[in-house]
């Protein structure tokens, strides 16, 4: 399968317009909750709200600072953003496995134990570690659109030797946010009506 090409303009504006909704989401939805409302979990071997906000801290964690060095590295030997971003199979693929529940890339994308959440009583402070993250990620975005993302290659943390597109990860990682922000806000949500 060929790469995809898409207008970088459009691309970008589209995963920052994503990150800004999911900034409101997690200002309007989640951090007013309780440090009991974040931890009350759904059932004994589901995730709180809480948790789910501190997988993608973690998430975010590696990924960010990585981001943020290769964009540098990038900017540094000169790299000029084109008209275009392009796209690969796999980080198509990454992506689409971002986005479901339970999916055909769930045996394959197993969560790490590296990337858990490490406790069941999170103190709020999960939520403004998360709010850190979006404002770092919505930097990011804008230092992406500078560069030609397409040919920008990023280590995966499961295997280091895959290196996928600048693009394919910004998109598979706002996705794989989108996911379980939403999770969170079902979470507390259901939990705070018993």
């Amino acid at each position: 399968m060929s790469a995809s090409a898409r207008d970088t303009t459009e691309f970008f504006d589209q995963l920052t317009n994503q990150v800004l909704a999911l900034r409101v989401l997690s200002h309007q939805r989640l951090r007013p909750l309780t440090s009991e409302q974040l931890n009350r979990r759904p059932g004994y071997d589901k995730w709180s709200a809480a948790q789910c906000l501190e997988h993608l801290n973690i998430v975010g964690g590696y990924y960010l600072p990585s981001l943020k060095a290769r964009l540098r590295l990038a900017q540094a030997k000169g790299s000029v953003a084109g008209t275009q971003v392009r796209s690969g199979w796999l980080g198509r693929y990454f992506t689409a496995t971002a986005q479901q529940k339970n999916g055909l890339g769930d045996n394959l994308l197993r969560r790490p134990r590296q990337f858990a959440p490490t406790g069941t009583r999170l103190t709020g402070t999960v939520v403004e570690a998360f709010n850190r993250q979006l404002d770092e990620l919505l930097r990011l975005l804008l230092l992406a659109r500078q560069v030609d993302a397409g040919t920008v290659r990023v280590p995966n943390p499961l295997y280091p030797w895959l290196r996928l597109r600048l693009t394919d990860v910004l998109e598979a990682l706002v996705t794989h946010i989108q996911r379980y922000a939403k999770q969170a806000e079902q979470i507390a949500k259901a939990t705070s009506d018993r």
